[in-house]
């Protein structure tokens, strides 16, 4: 078993804090078996508060099952219960971890942030909900406080972890 932090830095204007709709958000990722070396070609979606039951090994269940289509291995991915954590704007321009993978037998190689992303303007602004990051940019206008608010260069990166 293998923790795999997800890692985001970006840019904020005029932003508090930038966080997901934890526990509904879909975390979409590319992932690759730790066997054989697969990586898969297309986005498979990860949300905490979904579970599948399908992994013989793990009776509980977990977040995401897969079996990998080379070497027939079940591997499975849960996001450890409560390590989400918000982007603040302290931490703009710093990578942070934001959210924990417990990962076996696959390990995820890329993010795509998509939809779902909350974001609070600074000074008790305006809190915009389902914010989409697709672009890696995000710019709207604050209504409350009348400012500009955004989102530039963000970025995301995977990093094992020690238990």
């Amino acid at each position: 078993m293998v923790r795999v932090g997800l890692q985001i830095s970006a840019t904020l204007d005029n932003i508090d804090r930038l966080e997901t709709s934890h526990p509904d958000y879909a975390f979409f990722l590319k992932l690759v078996c730790s066997n054989c070396g697969e990586q898969s070609e297309k986005w498979h979606d990860i949300t905490e508060s979904e579970r599948v039951q399908l992994d013989s090994r793990h009776i509980a269940g977990s977040n995401f099952f897969m079996k990998c289509k080379m070497c027939g291995r079940e591997n499975s991915i849960d996001i450890v219960e409560k390590s989400n954590a918000a982007y603040m704007t302290d931490d703009s321009g710093q990578f942070k971890t934001i959210v924990i993978f417990d990962c076996r037998g696959v390990e995820p190689v890329e993010f795509s942030p998509r939809s779902g992303w909350t974001v609070a303007a600074a000074e008790n602004g305006q809190v915009f909900e389902d914010v989409d990051l697709s672009d890696d940019d995000w710019v709207e206008y604050d209504q409350k406080n009348h400012k500009s608010i955004s989102i530039y260069e963000f970025a995301s990166k995977f990093v094992k972890l020690k238990k």
